[in-house]
């Protein structure tokens, strides 16, 4: 079959015309003809080896890419995460992590949308407690996930949503999602703290999303500072390090403010949450999205054109889906 297969140890994938076709190994297993599969950060830091869930594995060739979108024996079209790779003709997909699709959502919308919900609505929904009527800051909302986080936000009630990022064109198009107010990173630190806690004081924020990490979430940080009085509390959720993944924290910095650190992503997620992803989450993002009320650009390659697609410079707020079936 083709596939996008890494076959060394590092190595971006290669386009491969006859890689053997994956087998179902158990009754909890199905085989799927795969039409479309996004690339996303995560599957290129596991396809070099460098993300924590495949740093101890040995290294075998494999095809990339966690999930996708592709059609059932019975010709159901439905977005599945693969117990294969799923970068190819063929994929094995779990029954149990199965999202049928409704009418008027694409495949390339389909296939691009689960990732980004995933590095939002998880960490809104289950370590923020998101509640209607507070006040959200996403730090780097100018990429695909933080876009999603806007949209999503307001979709479960937030009131106000500030968001930061460098690129100050990319946040003033966030206004049209749902956003209210931006902060340019690009500013001097002084600039940035100042903003920061003008909006703090204006609206306290009960919720940071952090997909940055780094010397930005020490910004945030020092410009929520309480001050020995009583602080408004605060849940800040980390999704990733996109700057940096490791930032210095001063110990007053919590001993002075009501302020509550967790992180969201693979590992920290119970298995009740991960059922409620697939049998609720998704199939309310897919509608969603099929009714043009959650947007999600993309930007599209065919599978032959993986290995000059891999690092591909994509313009920020867009995700690559590769089409791999007609």
């Amino acid at each position: 079959m083709k596939a996008a297969v890494v076959l060394s140890k590092g190595a971006r994938p290669a386009y491969v015309e006859d890689f053997a076709e994956p087998v179902v190994q158990n009754e909890n297993e199905v085989l799927i003809h795969v039409k479309a599969s996004a690339v996303k950060n995560l599957d290129k830091m596991r396809a070099s080896g460098k993300h924590y869930s495949v740093q101890n594995e040995t290294f075998i060739a494999k095809v990339v890419g966690g999930d996708g979108v592709g059609i059932l024996e019975d010709g159901t079209r439905i977005y599945g995460i693969g117990a294969s790779g799923m970068i190819a003709e063929k994929a094995i997909i779990e029954k149990d992590k199965i999202v049928k699709l409704p009418d008027g959502i694409s495949d390339e919308t389909a296939a691009a949308l689960p990732n980004a919900v995933m590095g939002s609505a998880m960490a809104l929904r289950f370590r923020a407690s998101l509640q209607k009527n507070e006040t959200v800051l996403i730090n780097g909302a100018t990429g695909v996930t933080g876009k999603i986080a806007v949209q999503i936000a307001k979709h479960y009630g937030a009131k106000k949503v500030v968001v930061t990022g460098r690129n100050e064109e990319t946040l003033k198009e966030l206004l049209a999602l749902g956003a209210d107010d931006i902060i340019v990173l690009k500013q001097d630190d002084d600039a940035i703290i100042s903003q920061i806690k003008v909006l703090h004081q204006q609206s306290p924020f009960d919720v940071v999303i952090d997909y940055l990490w780094g010397h930005s979430a020490e910004l945030i940080l020092s410009a929520i500072k309480g001050n020995g009085g009583f602080s408004h509390r605060t849940r800040y959720v980390t999704v990733g390090g996109m700057i940096d993944d490791n930032m210095t924290l001063s110990s007053s910095i919590l001993r002075s403010t009501d302020i509550q650190i967790s992180g969201s992503g693979l590992g920290s997620w119970t298995p009740d949450e991960m059922k409620l992803l697939i049998h609720e989450i998704l199939p309310e993002m897919f509608q969603l999205a099929a009714d043009g009320k959650l947007k999600c650009d993309t930007v599209s390659v065919m599978i032959n054109e993986i290995e000059k697609a891999w690092d591909m410079n994509i313009d920020g707020g867009k995700r690559l889906v590769v089409i791999i079936g007609s």
